[in-house]
């Protein structure tokens, strides 16, 4: 048996999540690299918000933006990991966001704007999940 053509927008949409989760890992090296110095800039109740992050929430943000990123790669391979890696990397993301929203409360920290983001993160993390498991059932990823 043939294998099945994978459609045109696959390839697209495989180098899109490429550089969306190239931008978490800069994220998250920046986050890294965030100096004694710079943190006391922020103001006084984000402070303790990028003082006192736990290794576990650190930790979740490093698989998720990794995992997503070779996720992508994987994807763009036509690789069928591909689904398991988004899968811990969507994980990852649930447990960064309980981090957020339920240990420091980011919303009443930050606002109401501090939802977005996190929101659309989940939704592509979520989506490419979705993806991959198209691509494995249709028979696009080996």
């Amino acid at each position: 048996m043939a294998n099945p053509t994978p459609p045109s927008w696959l390839k697209s949409t495989a180098w899109a999540a490429l550089v969306w989760n190239l931008l978490g890992v800069i994220a998250f090296i920046m986050q890294m690299l965030m100096t004694p110095e710079m943190i006391n800039k922020l103001p006084v109740e984000q402070q303790a918000a990028y003082s006192d992050t736990p290794l576990w929430s650190t930790v979740a943000f490093a698989i998720a933006v990794f995992g997503g990123t070779f996720g992508a790669i994987l994807l763009i391979l036509k690789r069928s990991l591909a689904r398991s890696v988004f899968a811990l990397s969507l994980a990852a993301i649930a447990v960064q966001q309980f981090y957020n929203f339920i240990i420091i409360n980011s919303v009443e920290l930050l606002g109401a704007s501090a939802v977005f983001m996190p929101i659309f993160v989940i939704i592509i993390a979520i989506l490419l999940l979705l993806v991959s498991h198209k691509g494995i059932t249709k028979g696009w990823l080996k």
